[in-house]
């Protein structure tokens, strides 16, 4: 696996596609639900998946792709060269707000991530790291994370799961809100990662995430020393996809044994 090439290549399509984005705010959207009312996709999801698939196809034909958009029915491993990707990770913000959205590509060889890519297009901030070389942003070199306390702590989570839910009981959360120095919510999850690798958020948690949303983002926070688990303290599922609790390093002994009891 020539990663330096395939990364160069990934870059390169990457901000395409987001000038592909930014173009597109004065077009009007064709706008569908999937699972729920609030699970939108757009004619941009799918074109913008398909730009990756083809030139994807063209350049590397014997690596596998997994988009949100078109889902493989054979995959069921991520052995090979598997391209993880989400087109527009925070399609609600994309319709409603032009922003607070992102592209997302994880690139993993046999189940180990080697390439992740985040890149939020109105910020223009390309999230990018090659398992082993750090993790940057833009040009700028992203530091080692460092331990921070509970109380000193800025949480990224959904409200969703501070009220009723069918995914956990409300009573484990509100204490950890309760203690932390303030929470947030951007409403994409490839955002959500790359700010807690970049130090500007210290967690993360969601109760429910598919492999494309968290793929690239993995790549980064491991290579900043940050955790990243179920919330059940297990490794992530990038075949099914599963819950996502990340952290800088320290905080999710500490969260586990006060909050989660794990």
């Amino acid at each position: 696996m020539d990663r330096k090439k395939i990364d160069t290549y990934a870059k390169a399509w990457v901000k395409e596609a987001g000038e592909r984005l930014r173009k597109s705010f004065s077009e009007e959207l064709t706008i569908e639900t999937k699972s729920n009312r609030n699970d939108l996709v757009t004619n941009l999801d799918k074109e913008i998946e398909l730009f990756f698939r083809h030139k994807i196809a063209e350049t590397f034909s014997d690596h596998k792709v997994v988009g949100e958009e078109a889902m493989e029915a054979n995959y069921s491993n991520v052995s090979g060269v598997v391209w993880i990707i989400d087109p527009i990770d925070g399609t609600m913000n994309f319709v409603h707000q032009q922003r607070n959205f992102a592209i997302s590509i994880g690139i993993y060889e046999d189940g180990v991530g080697q390439i992740g890519l985040i890149y939020d297009v109105i910020h223009d901030e390309l999230y990018h790291a090659i398992k082993g070389e750090g993790a940057f942003m833009n040009e700028q070199r992203l530091p080692m994370l460092e331990e921070v306390e509970v109380s000193d702590m800025i949480l990224s989570i959904n409200a969703t799961w501070i009220g009723e839910n069918n995914r956990i009981d409300p009573r484990i959360l509100t204490p950890l809100v309760r203690d932390v120095r303030g929470t947030r919510s951007y409403g994409s999850a490839a955002i959500e990662l790359a700010y807690v690798a970049a130090g500007r958020t210290d967690a993360y948690m969601t109760m429910r995430l598919a492999p494309w949303d968290f793929a690239g983002g993995v790549v980064l926070l491991k290579e900043v020393g940050g955790e990243v688990t179920t919330m059940d303290n297990q490794p992530l599922d990038f075949v099914n996809g599963s819950s996502l609790f990340a952290s800088k390093p320290g905080l999710h002994k500490r969260i586990n044994e006060t909050y989660l009891g794990k």
